[in-house]
């Protein structure tokens, strides 16, 4: 029986509403949900949402695996564009054959464009090692087959049945609903599925040849073995990648369980606890890693992570002589571990730290005045990133002077370095600035700068009472939320009180568009919430959705680049910067020889604002 779907006061079986409730929930492989903003070009991870019986007003496509790494349908995509529509039907024709031949029963819709889907549930779900092996099998077979959405964990996604097409339309039935839901009701059973991957097994072996035979180019160094990593505090990003991804390289790995206990290990030699691996598979943080174990029963699954844990353990203890544990680690990039914390110190620095900490709060608060000059466009958006970051920096130094690089504060803000570099230009030139250049960057040092409060702001900083909590820069997560979210997730946190959208658009002063689509964002991933106004979810980790998005990579391979960046620069100063033991007299030449530019590769932010942070 078709779920009651109320469409304009009636239930329509043929409305596209009507489908996409029936059919969405149950194809999908998780309940979310991404909407394509751009008219069905693409479906970014930051659109995502949960899904609802409700159709979306634009192109949206379901998540095809779930937390765990499986699927609970295989979904056939035969695109026109890859061979016609005269392919098109012609595989799709063969497929259902072969599918009939299996005894698989399956849902067929099909798209303005002329495309179409073949969606097989399976009441055992497949995991994504599975799933890619079967999909890439029938890929070998039929030319029109797009085998993507299958072949990535993570943002493999398929517009289902009632969804909007980007030709205008929707995708639209070959079939009853009422049959469809059956078939989606009750799915194939784990007899098809053996029937279907035995009939393939020859396709299946050349596939997983394939991978055998290509060569292994790692787009990093290769990762040290377990055993030297020691207890760093950090999993390499190979490990990282493998357990987001579950994709590894066939000649490093000869099966799942293989790659799965090189994760285990690497997290065992991390530091990492067994709850903490736990925790990560089961909120969809290492859905890869998820993926290897979804092979066993639910109730056999923890064992078999202890067993392999235990595994790891014993294997470490072999090769470094102690068990893994935590190291000290900095709570903040400024705080000291405690071997290296301060003895005798004298209240004099203690007092010169509060003063300037005193003095960075009332810049605060002239930077809330002033930074309304920037309006809500795309670089007043920067701007005013770029001046948090400075503070940022200065709190973390507790001085008003600043001597980060534009490729710290780049990191900081999720800028490029250029972009930060012209973004300082046009803040110290502004005729009441909030910053000074003090000195200019030398060799591997940075600019510096002094935070400075305006003439005109001074008496309204000082008299207003400091900002409550901390000041933040760019956080990780919002390089993929964007910079709007930052600003009212800010609004939202320093509020002791909920805000409603106008009092957001005052505080922030963006546009309701800018706020509204900023609160939706954040509220698909449980970052705020709504009761009558709007407030932080406290509960949720800003680091843990960073990483489900997978910011945390992007920042790993900005900070790679910039510390291959500064190496070549130190080596370059070292083979060109010859310091004079001597300074010259004043009758002698100036030994201007010794002092060559930087060559010509070299670009004029990095020799003017310096490399250094």
């Amino acid at each position: 029986m078709l779920p009651d779907t109320q469409v304009n006061g009636a239930s329509d079986p043929e409305n596209p509403a009507t489908t996409w409730a029936a059919l969405a929930p149950l194809l999908a492989g998780q309940p979310r949900v991404r909407l394509s903003r751009d008219g069905g070009r693409s479906y970014p991870q930051k659109h995502e949402r949960d899904l609802t019986a409700a159709l979306p007003s634009v192109p949206a496509a379901v998540r095809i695996f779930g937390k765990d790494g499986t699927c609970a349908a295989i979904c056939l995509d035969f695109d026109s564009s890859l061979a016609g529509p005269d392919w098109v039907e012609a595989d799709v024709r063969a497929i259902q054959s072969w599918l009939h031949r299996c005894g698989a029963r399956w849902i067929e819709d099909y798209s303005p464009s002329g495309g179409r889907h073949l969606y097989v549930p399976l009441e055992r779900r497949a995991t994504f090692t599975e799933a890619r092996d079967l999909v890439e099998a029938l890929g070998a077979r039929h030319r029109s087959l797009d085998k993507t959405p299958h072949q990535n964990l993570l943002h493999g996604c398929i517009r289902t049945p009632g969804s909007r097409h980007k030709r205008g339309g929707h995708q639209q039935l070959a079939m009853s609903l009422s049959l469809a839901y059956d078939v989606a009701r009750r799915p194939n059973s784990y007899a098809v599925w053996t029937a279907m991957t035995a009939d393939l097994a020859d396709e299946i072996a050349a596939v997983r040849d394939l991978r055998l035979e290509q060569e292994y180019r790692p787009a990093l160094p290769a990762d040290p073995d377990p055993a030297e990593l020691g207890n760093n505090g950090r999993m390499s990003r190979a490990m990282q990648r493998l357990a987001v991804s579950g994709m590894y390289e066939a000649g490093r790995y000869g099966s799942d369980s293989e790659a799965r206990q090189g994760v285990i290990t690497g997290a065992a030699a991390a530091g990492l606890s067994l709850l903490e691996v736990d925790r990560r598979m089961k909120q969809g943080l290492w859905p890869g890693l998820a993926s290897f174990y979804a092979r066993y029963p639910a109730r056999h699954r923890m064992p078999a992570l202890r067993r392999d844990w235990n595994n790891a353990v014993r294997h470490l203890r072999q090769h470094a002589g102690e068990a893994p544990r935590k190291k000290d680690v900095n709570k903040y990039p400024t705080s000291q571990l405690p071997s290296q914390a301060r003895v005798g110190q004298g209240s004099e620095n203690t007092m010169t730290d509060e003063n300037e900490h005193r003095f960075i709060r009332t810049w605060r608060n002239a930077l809330a005045l002033a930074e309304k000059r920037y309006g809500d466009t795309r670089a007043g958006l920067a701007r005013k990133m770029v001046l948090r970051s400075l503070g940022e920096a200065a709190h973390k130094s507790a001085s008003r002077f600043v001597e980060f690089g534009v490729r710290s504060l780049a990191v900081a803000t999720g800028l490029d370095h250029t972009t930060v570099s012209s973004h300082l230009r046009a803040l110290r030139a502004e005729p009441d600035p909030l910053l000074v250049l003090i000195e200019a960057g030398r060799g591997t040092r940075g600019d510096l700068y002094q935070l400075q409060i305006p003439e005109q702001l001074r008496e309204h900083s000082e008299a207003a009472a400091w900002r409550r909590g901390k000041l933040h820069a760019l956080r990780p997560v919002f390089r993929e939320l964007g910079l709007p979210a930052a600003f009212v997730y800010e609004a939202l946190e320093h509020s002791p009180t909920s805000l409603s959208t106008a009092e957001l658009m005052r505080i922030t002063g963006l546009s309701r568009p800018a706020v509204a689509q900023a609160l939706e964002s954040m509220a698909a991933w449980n970052l705020v919430q709504r009761d009558d106004n709007w407030s932080v979810v406290a509960a949720t980790s800003l680091r843990a959705v960073a990483e489900l998005l997978g910011v945390l990579e992007a920042v790993a391979e900005q900070l790679a680049r910039y510390r291959a960046e500064r190496a070549a620069w130190r080596e370059w100063l070292a083979r060109h910067v010859v310091v004079s033991p001597l300074l010259p007299s004043p009758d002698d030449d100036y030994p201007w020889e010794n002092f060559e530019g930087p060559p010509d590769e070299w670009t004029l932010s990095d020799m003017s604002f310096g490399l250094a942070g």
